[in-house]
């Protein structure tokens, strides 16, 4: 099984979006039993007297307009003892990686990457998933996220993972 975590800032956007669409891909080439897929936030501002808010609609549209459901859904906070859950731990963006060190500790078994460093596209790499709660931009961060779940799982195939 693997087990896969994506972060970002508040657990409202760019990381329920990765988990959905990753949900859909090994759905659709039937992996599903061998993944586990959650997200979460480094922050807490969308988390409320424990009650985490759901997908903001603009993401959640987005997903619905590609068939995906992420009803149900809620922003939690990621834990330190994360790190030990999961396999790997995935960012949207540098700040993302700052503040997961800052909660996770030391990466001492290289868990910690952003989305798209999986991705080569166009020769460029680390790079990141822009904020769509600032850029309004949810069809781009859509692409992107789909750019980053399309690239990692082509890495899981070349490292024989499944």
């Amino acid at each position: 099984m693997i087990k896969v975590l994506f972060i970002c800032h508040g657990n409202i956007c760019r990381s329920p979006m990765a988990e959905f669409i990753l949900k859909d891909m090994v759905e659709k080439q039937g992996l599903s039993d061998q993944f586990y897929i959650e997200s979460a936030a480094t922050s807490t501002e969308e988390i409320w007297n424990g009650i985490g808010n759901p997908v903001y609609p603009p993401a959640r549209d987005e997903l619905r307009k590609h068939g995906i459901c992420c009803e149900g859904k809620r922003a939690r906070h990621l834990e330190k003892n994360d790190y030990d859950k999961y396999d790997y731990l995935i960012g949207m963006e540098s700040m993302n990686l700052r503040n997961m060190a800052r909660i996770l500790g030391n990466d001492s078994e290289n868990k910690i990457s952003k989305l798209l460093d999986f991705s080569d596209k166009k020769g460029y790499s680390s790079r990141d998933i822009a904020d769509p709660w600032y850029t309004g931009k949810f069809g781009q961060t859509y692409d992107d996220i789909v750019e980053g779940c399309t690239s990692f799982l082509e890495y899981l195939k070349r490292e024989n993972k499944i």
